[in-house]
């Protein structure tokens, strides 16, 4: 019982920590878009059918039945077609995206009032929209940077030592990790050296131990060959001597890759050490990076993902998640006992933090609907502005966004397939925690 209850609990935690995440990042539009005079006439938080709104002012605020989202009305997104200032669809067929194009003008323009021709988004100068749209995803990072600036400034991280936790009673490869030492498995070097848990490597091959990097780049680099190894024991110094053997270990630069180097068959022990922001701003760089390669790989996990749906392979434990799965690992993280209260308290942080960070990379990609498409277009326009201004020519005026909305569209079908699938999927084949 005690379990289920804090199952339920740690959803619940992730899905408020979700909306307030989602509230947030539309105000970080709704602030800079009022600050520069542009009419919103909504704030909401979800979508589907509304559970709670009021006015204030101008503007309508209040939560939607399904909290995976929100939005805010900006009104003048869309200019209207240099053909009719006014708005008014079409009234031929002249094709299904065109035909959709003019009907996305007309409803743009069906909420503009006498006295809002100012207050029109589009008429803003291409930097006002920059801001007003990176605004989102820009405090989707400041909340990540300041979730883990608290978990590496109060938690603290775990720093390896030169004292040995473990010691390997055999030689497995990295292929072959994790399963238990057999009958047939060589002894590892350590063992045979008589290496004990506890034990302060002092120095490596005449060279003196200042931390556990320099421990790991020297038998790595040592190969197969002679190792001479002075710990530290109850206060007393050894030398213990045995030889390093080659074994396939997971590369230091990439631990996808697996490279032959020396082994021996330790692991640290670690402390934890608090760290201030220039780490923090360190560590979100390196994220950052990691989660930009997973975005340019993304298609290619969800196609992964979906055949893992339908049973033609396994769900490899690195693929993405939904909002769904998301909030399963969440709540059983939450209720698993074994582990102290603190440590699960500190992973529900870290997820919301990693969750604000690839919302905010994610909607930096230059395509619409997405923010960055926006922004894309506010780059361009200020660039052709500028350049009509350098070479004395007309100025081009605003860029017509409404005709990239074919665009949007099949993005935005492209991202509702991909969410069908990973939602399926964390409910058919699940990843295991």
């Amino acid at each position: 019982m005690i379990t289920v209850l804090l199952f339920v609990l740690g959803v619940v935690v992730f899905a408020v920590g979700v909306a307030v995440s989602i509230g947030l990042h539309e105000v970080g539009h709704m602030v800079p878009a009022k600050k520069f005079g542009v009419k919103v006439t909504q704030y909401f938080v979800g979508f589907g059918r509304t559970v709670w709104s009021t006015h204030r002012g101008e503007t309508e605020y209040g939560l939607k039945a399904i909290p995976l989202g929100g939005y805010v009305k900006l009104v003048g997104m869309l200019p209207p077609a240099k053909d009719d200032p006014l708005g008014r669809p079409r009234q031929s067929n002249t094709g299904m995206f065109t035909q959709l194009i003019s009907d996305a003008r007309h409803a743009e323009a069906e909420l503009i009032k006498p006295g809002d021709e100012e207050r029109l988004f589009y008429r803003l100068p291409w930097w006002k929209k920059v801001i007003v749209m990176a605004g989102g995803p820009t405090v989707n990072l400041v909340i990540a940077f300041l979730l883990f600036a608290g978990i590496f400034g109060i938690y603290g991280v775990p720093e390896p030592t030169t004292t040995v936790q473990s010691v390997s009673e055999c030689v497995i490869t990295a292929e072959e990790q994790p399963r238990k030492c057999t009958a047939e498995d060589e002894a590892s070097p350590a063992a045979e050296a008589g290496i004990r848990p506890g034990d302060r490597i002092v120095s490596f091959n005449d060279q003196p131990i200042d931390s556990w990097d320099q421990v790991v780049q020297l038998i790595r680099s040592n190969d197969d060959g002679r190792a001479a190894i002075v710990v530290e024991r109850g206060g007393q110094e050894l030398t213990l001597e045995t030889s390093t053997t080659v074994n396939l270990v997971r590369s230091l630069e990439d631990r996808e890759v697996i490279v032959e180097d020396g082994f021996l068959g330790v692991t640290p022990t670690a402390v934890r050490e608090q760290q201030g922001l220039l780490y923090t701003g360190e560590q979100m760089g390196v994220m950052t990076w990691d989660v930009t390669q997973a975005l340019v790989r993304l298609p290619v996990k969800v196609f992964d993902v979906a055949q893992a749906v339908v049973g033609l392979e396994e769900r490899a434990d690195d693929s993405p998640v939904s909002i769904v799965g998301a909030g399963r690992v969440a709540g059983e993280v939450t209720s698993d006992q074994t582990s102290p209260a603190v440590d699960r308290l500190v992973f529900l942080v870290g997820l919301l933090a990693s969750l604000n960070l690839f919302v905010g990379m994610f909607n930096f990609i230059p395509l619409l609907p997405l923010d960055g498409g926006h922004i894309a277009g506010a780059l361009y326009e200020g660039l052709r502005r500028g350049v009509a201004r350098v070479r004395g020519r007309p100025d081009p005026g605003f860029v017509d966004v409404a005709k990239l909305l074919p665009v949007a569209y099949v993005v935005g079908a492209s991202l509702l397939v991909m969410g069908l699938i990973l939602i399926t999927a964390d409910i058919v084949v699940p990843i295991q925690v």
